[in-house]
């Protein structure tokens, strides 16, 4: 039997300073999925999205995200499935320390204080880990 530990750490070490994942959202009792860009950064999980996307609408109601990562290792694909909540960031600080971070940024806003920059830090609280060329996933909880 793995330490939990040790599966926590080698999941973290999927995740990159930027990477697309898939992100699901609730509208209503209607699952929504779509791509995004989820940046790591400190050991913080955060999205940069626009305030009238429906994304944001959605997360302003119900505040409980999905998101899957799938990754490759040697031909064999894996994933890295996490739940928790989403939580809209004000702090201006904050944004722009997540705005000067993110290489995208000038492409969709025109800086910080842009009324449609939405910043959302994601708060996991159950991970769940399929290695690739295994059978079962692990799951764990933070």
């Amino acid at each position: 039997m793995e330490k939990s530990d040790n599966i926590k750490e080698e999941v973290w070490r999927h995740f990159k300073d930027q990477q697309h994942i898939f992100l699901a959202t609730s509208e209503g009792d209607q699952p929504r999925v779509r791509p995004v860009t989820l940046i790591c950064l400190k050991e913080k999980f955060w999205i940069l999205t626009g305030t009238k996307n429906a994304k944001t609408k959605q997360i302003m109601k119900n505040p409980k995200i999905e998101f899957c990562l799938l990754f490759e290792r040697e031909g064999h694909q894996g994933y890295v499935r996490a739940a928790g909540l989403a939580k809209i960031i004000r702090d201006k600080e904050t944004k722009v320390r997540l705005a000067e971070h993110c290489d995208f940024f000038s492409e969709h806003w025109k800086g910080p204080d842009d009324p449609n920059y939405t910043l959302m830090e994601l708060h996991l609280t159950e991970v769940e880990y399929l290695r690739p060329n295994q059978e079962f996933a692990r799951r764990f909880t933070l």
